[in-house]
């Protein structure tokens, strides 16, 4: 049984008080400490000028940069489980602090298969922030504002990105040691700021789905998932590899490559809260991601293109902001499809998929660059939007679609690097 968190107002539906202010307390610490995770779980590629320096082949240290994430597919679903039991703030608190210990211990390793053991243990640690801060920010804001909190909570994997984008290429200047400490003790602040201010939401019992029967009878889901999944290819190909292609293909420093791409993270951010703006002013979710993917194919186009161009660096930015733009589209969409009774086990189809795929990324693009460029490199991903695009089922969509939530504990939806609560009690984390 979870516990029984202390007594507090009533912070959700018709009882919640406008003058409680914990719950914009609540949201700040929660994408903090989303920040602070996606800062080392996403951030890794701003050191691969310093690992290929240190003498790892561009293949190897995209490898080393996806650890994290492969890590955190591994225990998403566990933090999750962890979460239903104990409660958010425990679950929160714990995993940041397990993370921000092993990155100082990696600050002090030099050999790359023992430091991808520890991104990897990392990014296992990380997940919980994932698994559990949007379920907490959910729980504490009634259903008119939950919209907007967790539209604000889900920039905090482009800010972590942008984060690490401005100060991992100076901080790894000399070596990486002094990157890895910055990213370990983000962690450790952030999980003192969960375990200072952060309480637990009061657990509320969710609402019956009207539907029956497993939403996964008819094609439309696996279809959502399989289109999400290729728009993860070329979303992580671009942060992955973004600095990298400045550096070595426009001859920019490290430095002020980071500060350009932080820029365009933090359009990025933007970009999220835009699209899912825009779902909700034409009622629907699956026809802007469609709309996105085709308009994402086209960018990578340009790209590819221009390579050797001065222009490659502009659309390099444009590239960076609208390939994150889709993440919550697909999120709601699944959401909206499952029903309140499998949302939390579609959301957690989805999340495998698009971090299973996010991790396979950077190697095998890595490798891909090195053997033929990046102007043909990019060329190979142009097929991912495209066939996204083409199943994305936009006919089976409601016209006025329903959002799965309506009280804390039902099913929410989020965004990569986003989080998602479910009927279950078992959340799971997006990118």
């Amino acid at each position: 049984m979870p516990p029984t968190p202390s007594p507090r107002p009533p912070t959700s539906g018709p009882h919640l008080s406008p003058a409680d202010r914990r719950r914009w307390l609540v949201l700040t610490v929660g994408m903090l400490a989303m920040t602070a995770g996606c800062t080392f779980q996403f951030g890794l590629a701003y050191l691969i000028p310093t690992l290929r320096a240190q003498g790892l082949s561009l293949a190897e240290a995209g490898l080393l940069a996806a650890a994290p994430t492969a890590g955190l597919l591994a225990t998403l679903i566990a933090w999750g489980a962890a979460a239903d039991r104990w409660g958010e703030r425990i679950v929160l608190s714990s995993g940041l602090s397990l993370a921000g210990v092993v990155l100082l211990a990696a600050a002090t390793i030099h050999h790359p298969v023992a430091l991808g053991i520890c991104f990897l243990a990392a990014g296992a640690a990380g997940a919980s922030v994932h698994a559990s801060s949007g379920r907490l920010i959910m729980g504490w804001f009634a259903a008119a504002e939950r919209g907007l909190a967790m539209g604000i909570r889900q920039t905090a994997q482009p800010l972590g990105v942008a984060v690490a984008a401005l100060a991992l290429p100076s901080l790894a200047a000399t070596g990486s040691a002094c990157a890895l400490v910055f990213m370990g003790a983000c962690c450790l602040v952030a999980a003192a700021l969960v375990v200072a201010l952060v309480r637990d939401p009061q657990r509320a019992a969710a609402g019956q789905d009207a539907r029956t029967g497993s939403p996964y009878r008819t094609p439309v889901l696996w279809r959502i998932h399989a289109a999400s999944a290729l728009l993860i290819v070329p979303q992580f190909t671009v942060a992955t590899f973004a600095l990298v292609f400045l550096v070595d293909a426009q001859h920019f420093d490290p430095a002020t490559a980071g500060r350009l791409l932080a820029a365009g993270q933090i359009g990025g951010a933007a970009a999220r809260l835009a699209a899912g703006w825009w779902s909700d002013r034409v009622g629907s979710r699956l026809q802007p991601m469609r709309i996105t993917a085709v308009a994402i194919a086209a960018v990578v186009a340009v790209l590819a293109a221009t390579t050797h161009s001065p222009v490659a660096v502009v659309v390099l930015l444009v590239a960076t902001i609208i390939t994150v733009s889709p993440n919550g589209l697909a999120f709601t969409a699944v959401a909206e499809h499952a029903g309140r009774a499998w949302s939390g086990r579609a959301l957690g189809i989805q999340n495998t998929a698009q971090n299973a795929v996010a991790s396979a990324t950077p190697p095998i693009l890595g490798a891909l660059i090195a053997g033929v460029g990046y102007g043909p490199a990019f060329a190979a991903i142009l097929a991912f939007p495209l066939l996204a695009a083409a199943i994305i089922p936009t006919r089976a969509e409601d016209p006025d679609p329903q959002p799965a939530i309506s009280a804390p504990g039902a099913a929410t939806t989020g965004t990569t690097g986003s989080t998602t609560g479910s009927t279950t009690g078992t959340a799971t984390g997006a990118r």
